[in-house]
């Protein structure tokens, strides 16, 4: 599992795809986990997941998406024990219409989970349950996934679908560091791990223990 951090932004004009990475690069440098192994976006257009994944850290990667953006994913990776350090493992991870993105530890899950790492095994857990659409998915899967976890450092999610972000938070402790937070207004909505560098007062945290589903602007 990964301390990492997460961004989703929804626009409902063409934003500014690269002022949002700057102020995402400029947090995840100085944060106080090393968010140095690599990152990823992907951008929702023209009916499919768009996406950029590199080993290189965010801030010195400098790739913005091309094109007219309303809605963006990305997520910056601090790999579990500095295990694992390959572009496969760097979210988003898309499934189809899906993407997904992910920043927790979860310990002593005993579930038989496939995939190459915990997030991978968690999306993979999610999109396996059967039930009818996302949200209800998400409710049952993570229902099981608490009843047999030992102990649940933190389990934060962002998972994309067209029309939505479905925000799952969830953390024992550190709120700190594992508190997400929402900055809207009536154009935009951004989600992410922390605000940005000097933007402190525009920004609201989400409680513990949260799910919401965000709807993109249309």
């Amino acid at each position: 599992m990964t301390v990492c951090r997460l961004l989703a932004v929804t626009s409902r004009e063409p934003m500014d795809a690269r002022a949002h990475l700057e102020a995402f690069a400029r947090l995840c440098r100085t944060s106080r986990e090393y968010q140095g192994h690599g990152w990823g976006c992907a951008v929702w257009r023209d009916g499919r997941w768009e996406r950029h994944r590199t080993l290189t850290p965010v801030w010195e990667d400098g790739f913005v998406p091309q094109g007219e953006v309303r809605v963006l994913l990305a997520h910056a990776r601090s790999a579990f024990r500095d295990e694992g350090i390959e572009v496969e493992n760097n979210m988003p991870f898309v499934d189809g219409d899906r993407a997904f993105a992910f920043n927790g530890e979860l310990h002593g899950v005993r579930l038989a989970l496939e995939g190459r790492t915990g997030a991978a095994k968690l999306f993979a857990y999610l999109q396996r349950t059967e039930a009818r659409g996302a949200e209800e998915a998400i409710g049952k899967a993570m229902s099981i996934v608490r009843k047999r976890t030992a102990r649940i450092r933190a389990c934060n999610f962002i998972l994309a679908e067209p029309g939505r972000f479905h925000v799952h938070a969830l953390f024992g402790g550190e709120a700190d560091y594992f508190t997400l937070h929402r900055r809207r207004t009536p154009s935009q909505t951004v989600i992410c791990s922390q605000p940005y560098p000097g933007e402190e007062g525009l920004w609201e945290p989400l409680p513990n223990d949260f799910v919401e589903v965000v709807p993109w602007f249309s």
